[in-house]
């Protein structure tokens, strides 16, 4: 089972650029496909990010696509999302998740196994 430990949130202001760390324990990160999802109040969970375990192939929701950028360091065993031109809705708590299974999409809540407790994200206007 694998712990996952989120950090990099907080209060920022549309236009600012936030980055967002995952520090992964008990087992080595390389054996799984991370992402970033994130939900609003009263919203559903949302996919935002994943990338593959080479690292070479890259996934985005449509909301973030050009504006966040996924990226692993396998040896730290840690993942980064690095969000740009932050806009208000973009407010929400955001998580880090690993799944062990390979899947033509990773955009499925359900694919992953295990979950940090989240970072609060608050982009203000």
């Amino acid at each position: 089972q694998v712990q996952l430990v989120e950090s990099g949130g907080g209060l920022a202001q549309a236009g600012d650029s936030r980055r967002l760390s995952c520090a992964a324990s008990g087992s080595i990160l390389r054996y799984y496909t991370p992402a970033w999802f994130r939900q609003a109040p009263g919203k559903e969970r949302e996919f935002v990010a994943a990338i593959d375990r080479s690292g070479g192939n890259t996934y985005y929701g449509g909301s973030v696509r050009g504006r966040f950028t996924i990226s692993r360091d396998n040896a730290k065993n840690t993942v980064a999302l690095q969000m740009n031109s932050l806009k208000p809705e973009d407010t929400a708590v955001y998580y880090c998740a690993v799944t062990s299974t390979y899947s033509a999409t990773y955009n499925r809540p359900a694919l992953y196994e295990s979950w940090g407790q989240g970072t609060q994200v608050t982009v203000s206007s």
